[in-house]
């Protein structure tokens, strides 16, 4: 059976190039909405924005988790994390990092928010950024 990329499915990548991809699949499903639309794209969910950050979380399983199921969270955060921070390098074109480990969440995340909310981003910019990461993500060293 394929996976599915979608918000309801149970299956959550635990990969840093696995939760591009799905994030990739993801924003093409939902689309990409800036300002006070965030919310109101097709496919979304409750609580995430149907953007780059949000499509990330979603792959990374946020609000999907199935009762029931047990799911390495920290093996999953973790690659959520890594997601995160070659995403922000490819949309860059330079490492973005920071000694402090929050510090360089929070450098990653304005990264990616920066490059989002640029006028004219499609869903189709998203999707090429997300699956150019994920082949970085196949061959780096975390």
């Amino acid at each position: 059976m394929p996976t599915r990329h979608t918000p309801e499915s149970i299956v959550i990548a635990d990969t840093p190039a696995a939760i591009l991809r799905w994030a990739a699949l993801h924003i093409e499903h939902v689309g990409i909405h800036q300002g006070p639309r965030l919310f109101a794209g097709p496919g979304r969910t409750a609580t995430l924005p149907c953007w780059p950050r949000g499509a990330l979380e979603v792959a990374a399983g946020h609000g999907r988790g199935a009762a029931g199921r047990t799911y390495d969270w920290d093996r999953i955060d973790r690659a959520r994390d890594q997601a995160f921070g070659i995403l922000a390098e490819t949309l860059t074109g330079h490492p973005v990092d920071a000694d402090d480990p929050a510090a360089a969440k929070a450098l990653h995340r304005e990264a990616i928010d920066r490059w989002s909310a640029e006028p004219g981003r499609t869903a189709a910019d998203a999707a090429h950024a997300f699956r150019t990461a994920a082949v970085r993500a196949e061959h780096a060293l975390f």
